[in-house]
């Protein structure tokens, strides 16, 4: 081992060990006032960051008719939830979620639509995708899943540093599911948990440097297919979850939408309701949104000519969604 590579395990060990200590600090003080503390950190902090600049830009192309007040407002919600959520991390598993049989004050609730799809996913034995995006307390879908008997196996990435990866999963052991790492075999091993009849979940709103060309709010962008890869290989549903985070900022609700149907022979067409993705701590609401269509083209050039030249274009509006199967180009 070269002295540079010596050098970056030792400062890993370092910021791991500093990582663990202030999870374990965090825990020890009240969840509020700590989500709190965090949110005016990044508040504070995050304009001076070159992902505000970013972000920023983004905003303006996705709503051109927002004044840049609005968007500083939302920009602020933004920094603000992620402090948040750095903070509540170390609390997860002390969050209450409504039980009929758990009488007291909920962390988080959910309505009686979601109550009844999130028991058919776990009664009915049938393999299913479920994706959801970092909105509110991302965290918190997994937790509420394993808190009621949902196995999940989620895909994650791998924090860069390895002592913050080892905290980071063995916090998480227990009350999230089971992790599966991206990798060159992470497919395989998600392929294999939907064939035995289990559930997938992901995130999908993050950029994807291999990933198909696709038009997002009018921008070009790189999205990950493997979502409708699975799909359409097992052709199990794909359900969308989101957490919102309530007034008051320290209670959550959780949705869940109907599944999308994913048979390949043909074209489909099905109708569900499409997750609105306005935070209740930004500007934007979901009225805002309703007109604004998502369009997720994904072009499965790997296996392609496997199944009959086909890729599969997802339309997804607030209202409803069609599947439909048009041509692969290249």
């Amino acid at each position: 081992m070269t002295i540079g590579r010596r050098l970056k395990a030792a400062a890993d060990a370092v910021v791991g060990r500093i990582f663990v200590l202030l999870v374990k600090l965090i825990r020890l003080i009240d969840r509020r006032p700590m989500a709190n503390l965090g949110g005016r950190i990044t508040r504070t902090f995050g304009p001076w960051l070159k992902e505000h600049r970013l972000g920023r830009e983004n905003l303006a192309a996705a709503f051109p008719e927002k004044s840049a007040t609005d968007i500083d407002a939302i920009l602020a919600g933004v920094w603000d939830n992620l402090g948040r959520v750095a903070a509540e991390f170390a609390h997860i598993d002390r969050l209450h979620i409504l039980d009929p049989d758990r009488p007291g004050p909920e962390d988080i609730i959910y309505d009686q639509q979601t109550f009844d799809v999130f028991h058919r996913l776990r009664l009915d034995d049938r393999p299913a995708v479920i994706f959801t995006a970092h909105l509110a307390n991302w965290e918190l879908s997994a937790y509420v899943a394993a808190a009621y008997k949902l196995p999940l196996h989620i895909l994650y990435r791998r924090p860069n540093i390895g002592a913050v990866d080892d905290a980071v999963r063995e916090a998480r052991a227990g009350i999230m599911g089971t992790l599966v790492p991206t990798g060159l075999d992470a497919p395989v091993k998600l392929l294999r948990v939907l064939e035995e009849g289990g559930h997938v979940a992901m995130l999908v709103d993050q950029h994807f440097v291999k990933g198909v060309d696709v038009t997002f709010f009018g921008r070009r962008c790189k999205a990950n297919p493997l979502i409708a890869q699975l799909a359409r290989l097992t052709e199990c549903p794909i359900h969308g979850a989101r957490m919102v985070r309530l007034s008051g900022l320290d209670r959550f609700r959780i949705d869940i939408t109907e599944g999308l149907g994913a048979r390949v022979s043909g074209a489909v067409a099905v109708g569900a309701s499409a997750l609105a993705v306005a935070s209740p701590t930004a500007a934007a609401s979901a009225a805002e949104l309703q007109n604004r269509q998502i369009v997720i083209a994904i072009t499965n050039r790997t296996t392609c000519s496997r199944y009959q030249k086909r890729a599969r274009s997802v339309e997804i509006s607030n209202s409803t969604s069609r599947l439909t199967t048009v041509p692969c180009k290249g």
